[in-house]
C-alpha cells in the first residue's frame, strides 16, 4: 500500500517550489547549479577514490574525511536532481512515499555528516592534545567502530520520522516550501494533531545535530587550551593550522542548519525566500565547498591527486612522425 493511500489526504502529491519570484530565469539559474552538482561528484569521488586506493592515506584524518566526502555525496544526490528537475522540466509533484523516501534520506545524511564532524573533531583533539598515543588511540579497529556506532545511531533515529507522518492527514495545502521534502515543512502542512512528531522531530534534532554541535565545542575548548600550553608561537599556529579545514566544515554545515532550525519553529513568519535561500545554504554549499577545501589545504590529497593525472599524462602513448 503507498502512502498516499493510508492517510485520509484529500492530496495525492506534494508540489514542490523552487526559488520564489524567479521562475522566468529558471534556464539560466540552473546553469551555476549545475556546474555545482557536478563539482560536487567529481569532488567527493575523487576524495573517496584516492583514499580507498592510497595505502598511505588509511590514517584516521583521512578516514574520516572519506566518511564524509560520502555523506556530502548522499546529501547531494538526493537534493541537487530535485532542484535542477524543477528549473529544467518545471516538474514540481512528487508524491507522499517518494517526498517520505526524500526527506528520510535528505535527514540520515545530514545526521551521519553531524555525526562525521565530531569524529573528526575528535580526531583533531587526540592527534592535538596526545600526538604520542594518536595511532594507538585511534586504530582501523576503532574507527570502524565509530563508523558503525554513527550509521546505527542514524538509521535508528531516523526510522519512526517517515512512519510517524504515515498517519497524518494532509488538507491544508500541499505546496512545499522547499525544492525537496523536510520534516518541519511537511509537519507544516497536516490538518492532523502533529504534537508527537513534532516533540520526536525536536528530540531528533537535539539528540544528533544539537549534541554533535554542543561536544564538537567542547573538544575545541579542550583543543583552545592544549594550543595555548604550547611554549612556541610557532607550534602553537602549527596546531591550529591542522584544524582550519575542519572549522570551514564546521562551519559551512551547523550555521545555516541552526539558522533555518531556529526560523522554522521560533522565528517570526518571514518571506519564503529566506527560509529557501537557508535551506539551500545548508545542504548545498557543504557538498560542494568540503571537497574543494580540504584538497586547498591538505597537501597530501594535492599530491595525490597531481600524481593520478601526470600518471595519466605520461601514459598516453607518444605519436612521432617520419619524415
Amino acid at each position: 500500500m503507498h502512502y498516499e493511500n493510508s492517510t485520509n489526504s484529500i492530496f495525492s502529491t506534494f508540489l514542490v517550489t523552487g526559488i520564489p519570484g524567479l521562475e522566468a530565469v529558471y534556464i539560466w539559474i540552473s546553469i551555476p547549479f549545475s556546474v555545482m552538482f557536478f563539482i560536487t561528484l567529481v569532488g567527493n569521488m575523487t576524495i573517496i577514490a584516492i583514499i580507498w586506493r592510497e595505502q598511505t592515506l588509511h590514517v584516521p584524518m583521512y578516514l574520516f574525511l572519506a566518511m564524509l566526502a560520502a555523506s556530502d555525496l548522499g546529501l547531494s544526490l538526493f537534493t541537487f536532481p530535485t532542484m535542477l528537475r524543477i528549473f529544467w522540466l518545471d516538474a514540481r509533484e512528487i508524491t507522499f512515499s517518494a517526498c517520505f523516501t526524500q526527506m528520510f534520506f535528505i535527514h540520515t545524511f545530514q545526521d551521519f555528516e553531524s555525526a562525521v564532524i565530531l569524529a573528526m573533531a575528535f580526531d583533531r583533539y587526540v592527534a592535538i592534545s596526545y600526538p604520542l598515543h594518536y595511532s594507538s588511540t585511534l586504530t582501523h579497529s576503532v574507527i570502524a567502530k565509530i563508523g558503525l556506532a554513527i550509521a546505527v545511531r542514524t538509521f535508528t533515529i531516523q526510522v519512526p520520522l517517515p512512519i510517524l507522518l504515515r498517519r497524518l492527514c494532509f488538507c491544508r495545502s500541499n505546496v512545499l516550501s522547499h525544492s525537496y521534502c523536510l520534516h518541519p515543512d511537511i509537519l507544516r502542512l497536516s490538518c492532523s494533531n502533529t504534537r508527537i512528531n513534532s516533540i520526536f522531530g525536536l528530540f531528533v534534532l537535539l539528540s544528533t545535530m544539537g549534541l554533535d554541535f554542543l561536544l564538537i565545542l567542547f573538544s575545541y575548548i579542550l583543543i583552545l587550551k592544549t594550543v595555548l600550553s604550547i611554549a612556541s608561537h610557532g607550534g602553537r599556529l602549527k596546531a591550529l593550522n591542522t584544524c582550519i579545514s575542519h572549522l570551514c566544515a564546521v562551519i559551512l554545515f551547523f550555521t545555516p542548519m541552526i539558522c533555518l532550525s531556529i526560523l522554522h519553529r521560533f522565528g517570526p513568519k518571514l518571506p519564503s525566500h529566506i527560509y529557501v535561500t537557508l535551506a539551500n545554504m545548508h545542504f548545498l554549499i557543504p557538498p560542494v565547498m568540503n571537497p574543494i577545501v580540504y584538497v586547498v589545504k591538505t597537501k597530501p590529497i594535492q599530491d595525490k591527486i597531481l600524481k593520478l593525472f601526470i600518471k595519466k599524462e605520461s601514459g598516453k602513448p607518444k605519436i612521432t612522425f617520419v619524415k
